[in-house]
């Protein structure tokens, strides 16, 4: 654990000197916090009349019973937006984790750390928890802030329980982890195999595509985000998340890494 330590401290120090990435963890969730807090005073202020009403069947899944129709289009409308903060433990680490690697090729710091005793695997996972870390804190941050905005703002209390459902707080508190693992390994393999931090940047952004996909999906009313579904993404990306940390480590070899870059 001390060796694990020392590497998340290291990959601290050099890569929030980096002001993109520093402006990314900062920026990001704060702009996700004001644009939902946006959306929900605006909702607020707008009468049924205001606002196209959605499809009939997406609208009453998103409304629990007993609530009126403005009240119900304020969650339907609210909801729809809730997945950005997901999108926040997705892309966080593929600044940090794509700079990982390649950053130290550019700067010839990776021999030195490659030639010490510490095994690929403790390597790894210091790089691992190094992204992920802030990444999760900035999302449980900004989902908090968001949650005590949302109770100002709204005096309707059956509107703020069906806002923050138990789905959104499992989604939040263990998916939002899970991806954030997903997009940290998935940066790795990348940032070991390329000479170029921008290319792999630019690669690892495509890990952000299906959760996109399923964003857009909830907008059209294609997909319906249930408390069984966040269960099942979840199984899923530990599944998923326990592939990419071995496809990593496989792929993670430190002769080739030196060789390739003398």
């Amino acid at each position: 654990m001390t060796k694990i330590k020392t590497i998340i401290l290291k990959e601290w120090a050099e890569v929030f000197k980096n002001r993109f990435v520093l402006f990314t963890v900062i920026f990001m969730p704060l702009f996700f916090t004001v644009l939902a807090l946006v959306l929900l005073f605006l909702t607020r202020a707008a009468g049924t009349g205001d606002i196209s009403s959605p499809t009939p069947d997406a609208f009453f899944r998103a409304c629990p019973e007993g609530l009126t129709a403005e009240e119900c289009l304020q969650i339907y409308f609210v909801s729809q937006f809730m997945l950005l903060f997901l999108l926040t433990p997705l892309i966080i680490p593929v600044n940090i984790a794509a700079y990982s690697i390649v950053g130290e090729k550019t700067t010839r710091s990776l021999e030195p750390l490659l030639a010490t005793p510490i095994t690929t695997l403790e390597l790894l996972a210091g790089k691992n928890l190094a992204a992920a870390i802030p990444a999760v804190l900035a999302t449980w941050a900004s989902f908090l802030l968001y949650a005590l905005g949302a109770n100002l703002l709204l005096d309707n209390p059956r509107v703020v329980a069906a806002l923050f459902d138990p789905k959104w707080w499992l989604a939040i508190a263990v998916v939002g982890p899970l991806l954030s693992i997903l997009s940290v390994n998935f940066s790795l393999m990348v940032s070991s195999r390329v000479n170029d931090p921008r290319v792999a940047e630019q690669l690892s952004a495509v890990v952000i595509l299906p959760l996109l996909l399923l964003f857009f999906g909830q907008l059209a009313g294609w997909i319906f985000l249930s408390p069984r579904l966040v269960v099942i993404l979840a199984l899923i990306l530990v599944v998923l998340d326990a592939l990419m940390v071995f496809l990593a480590t496989r792929l993670f070899q430190r002769e080739t890494i030196l060789t390739r870059w003398r």
